[in-house]
């Protein structure tokens, strides 16, 4: 009955959980080959596992069914959010871990109701405002604070994994909001498809052209990052990036980026336990307040 009731909403917590584990599994690929590697190996597995799926749900393997309008803006979302959202949001994985990138990651629904409101023409309102405010506030007591007894407040963590963190930020809300202007009624597993396909051509363009296809060789040779890519490819880019589309094909954007967004808080006890980080009391409010600051900018 819940499902049948709120089939959106139930497939946007789904993503949350599913994100989890895919942070903490790139995380440690990342560390471990090199983020462009990760990048582009994850996204041919997570073909494969689409075009399998696909081949059973709707019996075709590839998006052959689409229309050009769905073709020409989900390629452009899938440059926009895979390749330069996610190229800048796994480099800051490596500088600044998974925890305090997702925490940042907050920051997508409000920029994705602004683009909304930019692109789409949906309203934006004071307590839209004020919501924003709350997502930086909870945001910036993880990221500074005092260190080694100095009364002085500084940023904790690298000032360039931060900035990449936010310009993971810019990828993945600009990718949602041509997501849904070029998904329409399409169906969301196919819609992926057209996505990763966009981003594997533009990563291994990247890769030539830089000339860095041996590091994607050696990856294959490196059985712990191989399990966390196989991992975090079947939950990120199969099921998670599919499921966000279908709760945003289901519900509200709006309601489907809340939701989604409590990631920070679900990565807060798995990220302390596997990679022994020291997390505070403070970190748990931060992330409390910033997905706070999510929802009330979509009530």
């Amino acid at each position: 009955m819940l499902i049948a009731n709120y089939p959106g909403e139930l497939s946007a917590l789904l993503v949350a959980v599913f994100w989890t584990i895919t942070a903490l599994s790139f995380e440690m690929a990342s560390k471990r080959v090199g983020s462009l590697a990760v990048n582009i190996i994850r996204l041919a597995f997570a073909l494969v596992f689409l075009s399998v799926f696909s081949w059973f749900h709707r019996g075709v393997a590839l998006p052959v069914d689409a229309t050009t309008h769905a073709w020409l803006w989900l390629t452009i979302s899938g440059l926009v959010g895979f390749v330069f959202g996610d190229y800048f949001l796994f480099h800051a994985y490596t500088l600044i871990s998974s925890r305090i990138a997702m925490l940042i990651m907050t920051f997508v629904p409000p920029v994705t109701a602004l683009l909304g409101w930019l692109v789409l023409g949906e309203s934006m309102t004071l307590i839209h405002l004020a919501g924003m405010t709350l997502t930086v506030t909870g945001i910036s007591l993880t990221i500074f604070g005092r260190e080694n007894g100095s009364k002085k407040f500084r940023m904790l963590f690298s000032a360039k994994g931060v900035f990449y963190a936010f310009l993971g930020v810019l990828g993945q809300a600009g990718g949602l909001v041509l997501s849904k202007y070029g998904m329409q009624e399409y169906d969301a597993f196919a819609a992926t498809q057209i996505r990763i396909i966009a981003g594997l051509i533009g990563f291994a363009l990247i890769i030539l052209m830089n000339g860095k296809f041996h590091l994607v060789r050696k990856a294959f040779q490196n059985s712990k990052a191989m399990l966390g890519i196989t991992s975090g490819s079947f939950f990120g880019p199969f099921l998670g990036v599919s499921f966000s589309l279908l709760a945003i094909q289901l519900t509200t954007t709006g309601i489907a980026s809340t939701l989604m967004a409590i990631v920070p808080i679900l990565i807060i006890p798995p990220a302390a336990l596997l990679f022994k980080q020291k997390v505070k009391l403070l970190d748990y409010i931060g992330a409390a307040i910033s997905v706070g600051g999510v929802v009330l900018f979509f009530v």
